[in-house]
């Protein structure tokens, strides 16, 4: 039996993450500013912001293997934790 192949599983679990980073921004986005920002929304979900945490992909594996192994609320958490602060950090310097 041939092992998973690495590459495809981050890139898989990358896929999921990238739905739920771009759902929990989406909602983010809506609750806090009532409108719908596609600046901010690209600014939440950019390679650019994902590169402050490694390489996109990965980051985006990493939402995706909690969002596989927790649930939705356990991954909206997560990005909340991890990725929200320093988001609102850069957003507060842009302005």
């Amino acid at each position: 039996m041939k092992g998973i192949d690495p590459v495809r599983l981050e890139r898989e679990e990358a896929w999921l993450g990238d739905a739920v980073l771009s759902l929990f921004s989406r909602q983010y986005i809506l609750q806090h500013t009532g409108g719908m920002g596609q600046e901010e929304f690209a600014a939440m979900t950019s390679n650019a912001f994902l590169s402050a945490f490694g390489p996109p992909t990965r980051v985006e594996s990493w939402i995706g293997q909690v969002y596989q192994q927790e649930g939705l609320e356990a991954a909206f958490r997560y990005i909340e934790r991890e990725f929200l602060p320093l988001y609102l950090k850069q957003k507060k310097k842009r302005r």
